[in-house]
């Protein structure tokens, strides 16, 4: 299963002391690709204070997301290999090394793309290639996200 976006950015080797940089850098990656307007990050931010880090769905990988809302202009991912793991908090999956913020302009889109990223990111050794990807392509070939044309 593969998830098809309107817009998808990679970056490695971000630097990002806390988990908030992280997800702040993820957002901004999304921002800059119109993606989301710039409240998204806060709200994106704002729910994992309130619910804990749920988002943190691997070992190792965060899918930071807010809900489907007007901030959301075009389907996006933003996928960042950190420099160094970062902790969410989350008792079995920290620390994080993979963030693949998402913003989906439904909720069925949300639940769609959730579950194609979930079922790439289960593939063994994938959240390694992924983190040690010479490219912005082959870092999505990995994670199954496709770019609309």
């Amino acid at each position: 299963m593969s998830v098809t976006v309107a817009t998808a950015t990679y970056a490695s080797g971000v630097y990002a002391p806390s988990w908030e940089e992280a997800v702040r850098a993820a957002g901004l990656d999304l921002v800059n690709a119109h993606a989301v307007g710039p409240a998204y990050i806060d709200e994106m931010l704002q729910i994992i204070d309130n619910y804990g880090p749920y988002c943190v769905v691997a070992p190792g990988v965060a899918v930071p997301h807010a809900n489907a809302s007007s901030l959301v202009r075009k389907d996006g991912v933003a996928v960042l290999a950190l420099e160094e793991p970062v902790r969410f908090g989350h008792p079995h999956n920290d620390p994080v090394r993979l963030i693949v913020g998402i913003a989906a302009t439904t909720a069925k889109r949300h639940i769609t793309m959730l579950a194609g990223l979930a079922k790439s990111l289960d593939a063994p050794g994938v959240v390694n290639q992924i983190v040690a990807a010479g490219s912005r392509k082959e870092a999505l070939e990995l994670l199954g996200v496709k770019v609309r044309a």
